[in-house]
């Protein structure tokens, strides 16, 4: 099964970093620009929305949320999506920098909507780098890159 993988530098120290991916306030301010429905806890879902959409984007089950490590597992969404997995690894790495290695695994096959959700998947993690290190987000509708209307 093909696999999303991306490695950012960050200028942030890793406690920055996994409160922006470990919490729905942190989320809406780099990916979705608007809020989150549900909670951000181990067992628990929250749900993504984009534009002003009354049906969520995607919904993600909390799996994991350790200091090093956030995993999500996809509930409801996009076909493509449905049972992969996200995963935040949070490396430290000098004086206030964190190396994220950042994943979204099991995918059925690669293809086109694969393609433009890595594309986007960067521009999001590349808001996230930015605005943990000064606070300059670019969610959703900035940060997007490969349009699908």
């Amino acid at each position: 099964m093909p696999d999303i993988l991306h490695r950012i530098s960050i200028d942030a120290a890793p406690q920055r970093v996994h409160d922006l991916v470990a919490s729905t306030d942190g989320i809406a301010r780099w990916w979705t620009g608007r809020p989150l429905a549900g909670e951000h806890a181990v067992g628990s879902s929250f749900s993504v929305f984009f534009r002003d959409a009354e049906r969520p984007a995607a919904v993600l089950e909390v799996l994991a949320d350790a200091p090093d490590s956030v995993v999500w597992r996809v509930t409801d969404g996009p076909d493509t999506w449905l049972g992969t997995r996200i995963t935040f690894t949070l490396r430290p790495g000098g004086r206030d920098r964190t190396t994220l290695l950042f994943t979204h695994a099991g995918w059925e096959q690669a293809g086109e909507f694969m393609s433009g959700c890595s594309t986007n998947w960067g521009a999001y993690l590349t808001s996230l780098k930015t605005g943990a290190e000064s606070d300059a987000f670019t969610p959703f509708p900035a940060g997007e890159i490969s349009r699908w209307d």
